[in-house]
C-alpha cells in the first residue's frame, strides 16, 4: 500500500462522506463505477451558525441519495436554499430537477439548460447565502461548462471534475478541450498561490489537503502525456485508438474509451499548435 502522504495532493483517509472544513459536509453518492470512484460527493456547505445552506452537485437521479441530502442538512438545523451545479455530466446534475422538488430550491449553473430560475452563474459571481460566501471560478477543459467553487473561509475549492480526490480526470472532447483545461489549471495554481486555498474538496474520491501539489502534479502529468502523445504520433500511431492502446497500455483496458476522448482532446492541441 501507498503512503497516502507521498500522494499527489495528500488525500485524507477514512469515510468520504461527512464533516470535510468546517463549512462543507460531504454526501456520497452510491454510484460507484470505473469512472466515477467511489461515487459522486455532494457537497452541502453552510455558515456556522446560520439555518440555511447551499448544495453542491446533488447527483444521479437517485431518490434516496437526494433524500440523505436533504436528511442531512436538515439534522444539522438547515434548511436547503440554494443548489449549485460544477458542469452537466448526469453523475452530478441529473437529480437537480428533483432536488429542487424536495427542496424549493433554485438550480444556478453556466449552461442555461441546466438552469431552474432566471439566474446562472458566471465568472466573478459571489454567492452569498446565510453568511457563506463562495466565488465562482471558470475552469474549462473536462468540459466547457465546468466550473469551480472558491470557499475563501475554509481556504478551500470545490473542484468538481476538474481536479479528482484519486488519479486524474479526463478532457471529454469534442466538448472539453485542453488548451482550456491547462488554463484552468493554472487558474486554480494561483488560487493556491495568491489566495492561499489548500484544500480541495473534488466532486470524486478524497479530500486532497495539498492543493497546490495536486495542481503541479496535473499540470506535470498532462505535459508529460502531451509529450508522449506527440511521440507516439511521430512514430506513426496516427489515430486515436492506436494512440491509446501505446501511450495508454498500462491503464486498464475499461478506461480506454475515457482514454481516447482525452487524446483527442491533445491531438487536436497539437494539430492546433502546429506540432503534428
Amino acid at each position: 500500500m501507498t503512503d497516502a502522504s507521498a500522494l499527489p495532493g495528500q488525500p485524507r483517509g477514512g469515510d468520504l462522506s461527512g464533516p470535510a472544513t468546517a463549512r462543507a459536509v460531504n454526501v456520497l453518492a452510491p454510484n460507484a463505477s470505473a469512472m466515477t470512484l467511489d461515487g459522486t460527493n455532494t457537497w452541502i456547505l453552510s455558515e456556522p451558525g446560520s439555518d440555511l445552506a447551499v448544495v453542491v452537485d446533488p447527483g444521479p437521479l437517485d431518490d434516496g441519495h437526494l433524500r440523505r441530502v436533504v436528511a442531512t442538512a436538515e439534522q444539522s438545523g438547515k434548511r436547503v436554499a440554494l443548489t449549485l451545479l460544477t458542469h452537466g455530466h448526469p453523475d452530478h446534475a441529473e437529480g437537480a430537477a428533483r432536488f429542487a422538488e424536495l427542496t424549493g430550491t433554485r438550480v444556478r449553473a453556466l449552461d442555461p439548460a441546466l438552469r431552474l430560475g432566471e439566474e446562472g452563474l458566471a465568472a466573478g459571481d459571489v454567492i452569498t447565502t446565510g453568511g457563506l460566501e463562495l466565488r465562482v471560478v471558470p475552469t474549462p477543459g473536462h468540459t466547457s461548462d465546468s466550473l469551480c467553487f472558491h470557499l475563501p473561509a475554509d481556504r478551500a475549492v470545490l473542484t468538481g471534475d476538474t481536479v479528482l480526490g484519486r488519479g486524474t480526470t479526463v478532457v471529454a472532447h469534442p466538448d472539453g478541450r485542453l488548451g482550456d483545461y491547462l488554463d484552468s489549471l493554472r487558474r486554480l495554481r494561483s488560487l493556491t498561490v495568491d489566495d492561499g486555498v489548500h484544500t480541495v474538496l473534488p466532486g470524486h474520491g478524497p479530500v486532497l489537503d495539498d492543493a497546490q501539489g495536486v495542481v503541479e502534479y496535473y499540470l506535470a502529468h498532462r505535459a508529460t502525456r502531451l509529450a508522449q502523445v506527440e511521440t507516439a504520433v511521430e512514430d506513426g500511431y496516427r489515430t486515436p485508438p492506436a494512440v491509446v492502446a501505446h501511450v495508454y497500455a498500462d491503464v486498464d483496458r475499461s478506461l480506454w474509451p475515457a482514454a481516447e476522448l482525452s487524446v483527442r482532446a491533445q491531438m487536436d492541441y497539437l494539430e492546433e499548435h502546429g506540432l503534428i
